[in-house]
């Protein structure tokens, strides 16, 4: 429950969103931004593969054209709302975008898509998309941290929405009643239920796309004079009362303006869901360390938190699809100890049919461990039993990945590479370059126009 006597959580928001400029950002801010706009462009355009792209066009064929966004890898365009819907969709529909572990945001799959998309179809800057982005994770993940029940609606699409709305609002310099009523609106539209997560429902990615659209939406609506719901964080239907069981608003008070969120975010070097991660991570170090192959594998145990258990503990099963193995830990496990790592070919339909795969999967045991947290995502034990008898264990206190074991600059940028190669049309090495070249340099565009135009394969 809440401390008596908190301070209005929305108005330290309003303040915080209101009062920082571009030439506030530290230099570590700056490159973080960068860091997973680079990340988050890639994954992206990746998820340009998936099959049910086609689908999503067609449907928003039907909602109106327009020439004001485009999407990424193939460069339709379109009206701003729908281009952010695909494009949410696209960096979030192979669970390999980046993550705020302690408020279980992913935080920049609804912020790009949509900050993007707007800053294309208004012509702003690289140094306005910085910010905003800044602003934009500080918002939504600080709201998420501040939450301390489990997960019952969708966190990243619902937080992620009013972050997205926050980081428009900072790169437009709205302020006052236009920035509170922006900030209103989107809350009357934000959804999310994790029951696509249970189910593995692609839905779980297109809840990113509809809350990117939303929060155009409550720009446009709010630049237009119109107004929305001001109490919408503690007011009695506010979103810590109507979406969460309990939250403490301590980590607004201590952080905000202190300790910029976007240098906290977690990369995700393998497309699944990050709960997967320390499988994958421990895996890895004790298969190099102890040189046993997958037919050495007589049981595997995994020992995470709540949340770990209630996201990827699912078992493993005949007739998977894409969504719902992404987010099984014996096939996550499985595919590590097959191929050395998990990458998005292991999602294929052969793959997800493979009997081998499947027979090894079962032999993956996910566990509690004694962690009460219900939002953490470390620590993680993995413990491998071989057919000889033998025992080899490894304990994660931090996963690959996170800010206290952070991915290299060579690894960031494989990632982005082989994202790049696996979109819907390759890129070229040459253009994989261009495109790293432009983000670092990213405050040096005067028009997203010029970054955007390099995100559709010249193959």
């Amino acid at each position: 429950m809440p401390i008596i006597n908190d301070p209005d959580a929305i108005q330290l928001l309003l303040k915080h969103i209101e009062s920082v400029g571009f030439e506030h950002l530290p230099a570590s801010s700056v490159s973080a931004a960068k860091t997973f706009i680079l990340d988050s462009i890639g994954v992206g355009l990746s998820g340009s593969r998936v099959a049910n792209v086609a689908k999503i066009k067609q449907a928003v064929s039907h909602w109106g054209q327009g020439h004001q966004a485009q999407v990424w890898a193939t460069g339709e365009w379109l009206p701003a709302v729908s281009a952010a819907a695909i494009n949410g969709y696209q960096i979030h529909n192979q669970e390999w975008d980046c993550v705020h572990e302690p408020a279980v945001v992913h935080p920049m799959a609804v912020i790009l898509s949509s900050l993007v998309a707007y800053a294309q179809q208004h012509n702003l800057s690289g140094k306005q998309l910085i910010l905003g982005v800044v602003i934009a994770v500080d918002v939504a993940t600080l709201i998420g941290e501040c939450v301390t029940s489990s997960l019952k609606f969708f966190r990243p699409s619902i937080c992620g929405c009013l972050g997205a709305t926050a980081g428009m609002s900072a790169m437009l310099g709205m302020k006052g009643e236009a920035l509170q009523n922006a900030l209103g609106i989107a809350y009357s539209q934000i959804s999310g239920t994790m029951q696509s997560h249970v189910e593995g429902s692609p839905m779980l990615a297109m809840q990113i796309g509809i809350n990117a659209s939303a929060a155009i939406r409550a720009i446009d609506m709010a630049q237009a004079g119109f107004a929305g719901p001001k109490d919408i964080l503690q007011g009695p239907y506010g979103y810590f009362h109507l979406f969460e069981d309990s939250f403490d608003i301590q980590p607004l008070i201590q952080k905000l303006g202190r300790e910029y969120q976007i240098e906290r975010v977690s990369h995700k070097p393998f497309p699944t869901g990050r709960a997967g991660h320390g499988t994958i991570d421990g895996l890895q170090q004790l298969q190099k360390q102890h040189g046993f192959s997958a037919k050495d594998i007589a049981r595997v145990d995994m020992y995470g938190t709540p949340l770990i258990n209630k996201l990827v503990g699912r078992p493993i099963k005949e007739g998977m699809d894409t969504s719902y193995a992404k987010l099984c830990n014996g096939y996550i496990a499985a595919s590590a100890l097959l191929n050395g790592s998990v990458g998005v070919a292991d999602f294929e339909k052969s793959c997800l049919q493979d009997s081998e795969r499947l027979a090894l999967g079962s032999k993956v045991h996910t566990h509690l461990n004694d962690v009460s947290d219900v939002n953490a995502l470390a620590p993680v034990s993995i413990e491998v039993t071989l057919n000889s008898g033998a025992k080899h264990r490894v304990d994660l206190q931090h996963v690959l990945g996170s800010p206290q074991n952070p991915l290299s600059r060579g690894a960031q940028l494989s990632k982005f590479s082989a994202a790049c190669n696996s979109a819907i049309v390759p890129f070229s090495e040459s253009d994989i370059a261009f495109l790293i070249k432009r983000i670092d340099q990213l405050e040096q565009i005067t028009n997203i126009n010029n970054l955007v135009e390099a995100l559709v394969s010249n193959r």
